[in-house]
């Protein structure tokens, strides 16, 4: 009896993987697809781009952001008129290859009555005194306290002049201490 009924319920459901109404299906999709046309409109012709020789090497280039400084210093007359100006001509020092934000201060240490500000940038360890250089804006330390280091930068603004700038590097404090 259970085998009967196995049978049974196996043919019901291959009688129901039959062709029943596919073939309506079928006819209605051909007609369809006869009747309808594809339409795609034509593409525009594209734009001819027609490159800017420029004519002197000796100009400024245009893209070049030092060019409105230029043109604002020829405009003002001064072109660098505040007598403020940083020494070219000096050797610069290790610390001025690194960008301040690089540069931690995590210390002090005092050498015969001189007081020197312990500098770390990356893993390597510094001791700096008053009057040596460091970053890339022509700074110079001005003043060491126990938290702070003072930096005087000699920057250029927008209209070419060199100004005077006042940073400082303060002391981090260190994560043990932070507990």
């Amino acid at each position: 009896m259970k085998t009967l009924l196995s049978i049974l319920m196996a043919m019901l459901l291959l009688a129901g993987c039959g062709d029943s109404d596919v073939q309506e299906v079928r006819t209605w999709m051909k007609q369809v697809d006869a009747q309808t046309q594809v339409r795609v409109p034509p593409l525009a012709e594209p734009k001819v781009f027609v490159p800017f020789a420029y004519a002197r090497k000796d100009d400024i280039d245009p893209f070049n952001p030092n060019k409105l400084l230029a043109e604002l210093a020829k405009q003002a007359g001064t072109g660098g008129g505040s007598g403020i100006k940083p020494d070219m001509d000096r050797r610069k020092e290790l610390l001025e290859s690194y960008p301040l934000d690089t540069i931690k201060m995590v210390g002090t240490i005092e050498k015969k009555g001189v007081v020197h500000a312990v500098l770390q940038v990356d893993r390597a360890v510094h001791q700096v005194v008053v009057g040596q250089h460091l970053g890339e804006n022509y700074g110079r330390i001005t003043g060491i306290s126990d938290n702070t280091v003072t930096i005087k930068e000699i920057v250029q603004d927008a209209t070419g002049d060199w100004v005077e700038r006042q940073s400082r590097l303060e002391l981090q404090e260190s994560k043990e201490n932070a507990k």
